[in-house]
Order: C-alpha cells, then structure tokens, then sequence
C-alpha cells in the first residue's frame, strides 16, 4: 500500500512546523504514513497519500495540523 495515491494535489492537509513540539503521534496515527520524524519535528513525505481522515488533526494537541 505505499504506493498508494489519491488525487494529485488536491489534499487540504496542512502543517505548521513552528507550532509541532515532536510527540510523534501524527506519525503513529497516520494510516498512510504520510508524516516522518526529522530533527525532533514531524515532516510531510508525501501529501498525495493522505485520505483526509482527520486522525493527525484529532490528536494533534497544538494545532500544528489541520485537514
């Protein structure tokens, strides 16, 4: 399922890094794996493999995500 795709930029996922504080949990809720770790802060590897299910922005506890 990695090559999994929807719609070519059409995602409305965004993502503050100034506002991310690290706790990972965008990384384990993501079913696609659209979110990595790099330097302590959550990066987007590939918006196109997001759903748009809302599971990062739900537990993102300092609004650094929105769907």
């Amino acid at each position: 399922m990695d090559n999994q795709r929807y719609l070519k930029n059409v995602a409305t996922l965004e993502y503050d890094a100034s506002l991310c504080i690290g706790c990972r949990l965008c990384v384990e809720v993501c079913p696609h794996n659209v979110f990595i770790m790099k330097d302590k802060k959550a990066e987007i590897v590939d918006k196109d493999k997001c759903m748009e299910c809302g599971a990062c922005h739900l537990n993102c506890q300092f609004d650094a995500i929105d769907v």
